[in-house]
């Protein structure tokens, strides 16, 4: 028999992005929608700021400051942490969880 082996395209980027959020590591479509969810919160941030400047309330620009601060602590912080685990595949989180189909599965098993 033909052993078919899985393929990213298989898979679309929305599920992939579901896989990640729900089984072990971080795979790739995961971490591009995190870093495009971070440049839309900086671009919010620098309107934010901007408006901020523009009212002349000190403790407004401050607070839009330390939101500022913290979304990009945080960015850097999951840079570092991937950085020191690293990626994970589609694929194996689909091990990971049981959803490949049983021939898949052995024939990795038998490699």
């Amino acid at each position: 028999m033909e052993n078919k082996q899985p393929h990213k395209a298989d898979i679309s980027s929305a599920e992939a992005v579901l896989l990640g959020a729900l089984a072990p590591g971080v795979n790739g479509p995961t971490w591009t929608t995190l870093k495009s969810a971070f440049v839309m919160l900086g671009v919010c941030l620098a309107a934010m700021f901007g408006l901020a400047f523009s009212s002349s309330d000190s403790s407004l620009v401050l607070h839009v400051g330390f939101l500022v601060l913290i979304a990009v602590s945080l960015f850097f912080l999951l840079n570092w942490f991937l950085a020191q685990t690293g990626l994970v595949s589609v694929e194996h989180q689909m091990q990971e969880m049981n959803m490949m189909p049983n021939d898949q599965r052995r024939s990795k098993k038998s490699e």
